[in-house]
């Protein structure tokens, strides 16, 4: 035998080969003409080779050694050729198509293999995805593990045995085998052998588009060719500037927004049918999932995925959560979904120390490791790490028509200090502590979205005074449509909690936001974060009694939907949830039967509504859309100020009242004479508001019209009602 050949055998037969075809299926005969097949069945007892196009009968194989290996020649044969086998075991005989005579199906990428989709990245071309060789049904794997001394593929397929599908690397850290018959739904790992010697822990595929729950966490072979989108209306919408249209998000949990009685979630299918609808009744333009990326343990609520290619199978399958975007677009909904590019977990079947080196993560802990959330962080300066986290980002957006990503965490990418002490963090280059590899991977990022996807967006999860974060990358920014406006979300809830006795003296505290309100395209948050941990509901932080409460909350509520911002808020809060957030439960939905809760819930209706319908309140991003009328009454904790539309012939007027104390003769300057129309105010009985302005003859509709009396430097003015606790928008209706 060949010596080289023998150093393959032996490798073969120990587990550990990294060129099976160097040494199985037909190899040309070194020492006389023709062919040599050489099959490798561990326990099998004999071995018939039969033609694939046909049932004559090829010969019978020879046993070259007791273990499993088998050798057949073919003096005679001109050309190689396909062929299964008969294999047995004892008294059992099973057909197979042997994948070592397909060379060309391990090292060619099939034309539909998802890197290809996203050509303009560069990925690296591996994953595993049905096609067809020789109309042979069958599966081809590939993973990139560079520092293995072998890789084997095991599965359901072969009973999990690392023995029997070796894979084969040309050089470029890519190993591969396409193996006949491996169909949609078969269920695998990768068995890798480290350069030393041991065989890691079974790995999921990173490309892997379905991953199993606990305990198995097996990869799925997935490729959907089901389902038919009907979204092509939403898809192929006129472009706006988006920044000048209404964003109202409800940010959403999939887990814990609805469970049935045996407090199971609610499957993708039935999200489609109970969601919608509810979406649209509620007003919302978009919705945002809580990661939907796959994750072992439930409790990180998905911000620490392994498999960033899988749709979470908690649910359902990805062809069940398209249907449920496609239903969403079909009614005007747009989809946004958390993304997590700046961490993993540690988990063994993920990504970290995937082939016995530091593939993903970077090699020191002082910069590869997260203290705060124990997990590992991305080495941005990898290339094969940033065509990986940038394919999937534009793999979201293509397979599954998302519409934007909220990139989680992005402080902690941009800063090598983030959350370290001194001494525990390497400093950059220059000595500072910006990660220079993490900015480049965002800039590249957000380019490659908006340059192919003009119709989609990201946004930043930034709390810093890092600059430029939603600035193009041609005027040096990172490049994001949005960045989360974290002062506004803690300034604005650390006033709100206060006493109302107390407000008079932190009146600072809401108008602050106003002097960078326009340095960013700003999304106003009040997320899940703020609803977790000890922090209590959002009807839990507000102060007084029961009525004071929730008048607080309809104030602030309306104070956010009047202050410039995209607006997002967590589920639970458009109803007043009572208990803080979990994800092992539903929300209160019972308490809809309470006039309080079903009156905050008829508020954010009509918000969303009147946000939508209102062009005055879409002007987010410039400060021509805004204009201060009084901002320092800290004595009655009273803010108005004008919002105006692009042409600024629609402008509006907003009043909040941050006391319970009602002001039944305030004047107010405005910028046009005329009458100004009474649209919303929150007191109104129809949100258990105290109708103030009912007894007072000036319900909603009503009109006030101006007087020429000079006040706050207008020569025109109003003098109004103003409602206890209360938000209350004017519309001017011309002269």
């Amino acid at each position: 035998m060949d010596p080289l050949k023998n150093v393959l055998i032996n490798d073969i037969l120990n587990a550990r080969c990294a060129d099976p075809f160097g040494c199985l299926g037909l190899q040309k005969s070194k020492t006389s003409s023709g062919f040599t097949l050489t099959v490798w069945r561990p326990t099998a007892t004999a071995i018939t080779v039969i033609s694939l196009t046909d049932d004559t009968v090829l010969g019978k194989m020879d046993c070259l050694h007791k273990d499993g290996l088998f050798e057949l020649s073919f003096p005679k044969a001109k050309a190689p050729f396909y062929y299964r086998i008969n294999v047995t075991y004892g008294d059992n005989t099973y057909t197979i198509v042997d994948p070592y005579q397909f060379s060309d199906a391990t090292f060619h990428d099939p034309e539909h293999h998802q890197a290809n989709l996203y050509k303009s990245q560069g990925a690296i071309h591996r994953g595993a995805y049905i096609n067809k060789q020789l109309t042979i049904n069958g599966t081809r794997f590939a993973v990139y593990a560079p520092a293995a001394r072998s890789v084997s593929v095991v599965g359901d397929f072969n009973a999990w045995d690392g023995r029997l599908h070796p894979m084969s690397s040309n050089g470029d850290g890519i190993w591969r085998l396409f193996i006949p018959d491996v169909n949609h739904g078969a269920r695998y790992k990768f068995e890798i052998r480290a350069n030393n010697g041991d065989i890691l822990p079974h790995r999921s595929d990173p490309f892997a588009q379905r991953i199993e729950q606990y305990p198995s966490f097996a990869s799925v072979v997935c490729f959907d060719e089901k389902h038919q989108w009907q979204d092509e209306q939403w898809t192929q919408r006129p472009l706006v500037d988006i920044y000048e249209t209404p964003m109202s998000i409800y940010e959403l949990h999939l887990g814990s927004w609805r469970r049935k009685e045996d407090n199971q979630p609610l499957t993708y299918l039935e999200l489609k049918t109970e969601l919608v609808p509810y979406l649209q009744e509620m007003g919302y333009t978009h919705v945002e999932l809580l990661p939907i990326s796959e994750y072992p343990f439930d409790g990180s609520w998905g911000y620490q995925p392994v498999g960033l290619y899988a749709v979470t199978s908690r649910y359902g399958t990805p062809e069940e959560f398209k249907e449920l975007v496609d239903a969403l677009h079909q009614a005007n909904i747009g989809v946004i979904m958390d993304w997590v590019p700046a961490h993993f977990p540690a988990d063994s079947h993920g990504l970290a120390n995937f082939d016995g080196s530091k593939q993903y993560e970077y090699p020191d802990p002082k910069k590869g490791w997260h203290p705060e959330w124990n997990s590992l962080i991305y080495d941005f300066g990898k290339d094969h790490v940033v065509n990986y986290l940038i394919s999937n980002a534009v793999f979201w957006l293509e397979e599954f028509h998302i519409d934007g990503l909220r990139v989680d965490a992005v402080a902690s990418m941009l800063y090598l200090d983030y959350s370290r002490e001194e001494g525990e963090w390497i400093p950059n280059q220059d000595g500072g502590n910006h990660n220079y590899e993490a900015i480049a991977f965002l800039r590249r990022l957000n380019e490659t979205v908006y340059l192919n996807h003009p119709r989609c967006f990201t946004v930043a999860e930034e709390s810093t005074a890092f600059p430029g974060v939603s600035k193009p990358t041609y005027m040096d920014g990172l490049g994001f449509g949005f960045k989360w406006n974290m002062g506004w979300m803690n300034d604005s809830l650390e006033y709100i909690k206060k006493d109302p006795v107390h407000r008079k003296y932190h009146q600072g505290e809401l108008t602050f936001s106003m002097v960078y309100a326009f340095d960013e395209q700003f999304v106003l948050p009040i997320s899940h974060d703020e609803v977790v941990h000890g922090k209590g509901s959002m009807i839990e932080k507000m102060p007084g009694d029961p009525w004071q409460k929730f008048a607080n909350l309809r104030v602030f509520s309306a104070y956010m939907y009047f202050h410039p911002g995209k607006k997002l808020n967590f589920m639970g809060n458009e109803f007043a949830q009572g208990q803080e957030w979990s994800h092992q439960r539903s929300l209160d939905w019972h308490l809809l039967d309470i006039d309080y809760h079903q009156g905050q819930h008829r508020l954010t209706q009509d918000l969303n509504h009147l946000y939508k319908n209102e062009q005055a309140l879409h002007l987010d991003h410039s400060g021509h859309g805004f204009e201060w009328i009084s901002y320092d009454d800290s004595a009655n904790s009273i803010l108005v100020f004008v919002r105006k539309a692009k042409e600024y012939t629609a402008h509006g007027i907003a009043i909040t009242n941050f006391t319970p104390v009602p002001q039944a003769n305030y004047r107010i300057g405005v910028p046009e004479p005329g009458r100004y129309q009474v649209i919303f105010n929150s007191d109104d009985g129809r949100y258990s508001g105290s109708d103030y302005l009912l007894s007072q003859g000036c319900q909603k509709n009503h009109i006030y019209q101006t007087e020429a009396i000079a006040s706050h430097d207008k020569a025109n003015s109003i003098e109004i009602k103003v409602p206890p606790l209360s938000g209350v928008f004017l519309k001017w209706l011309g002269e």
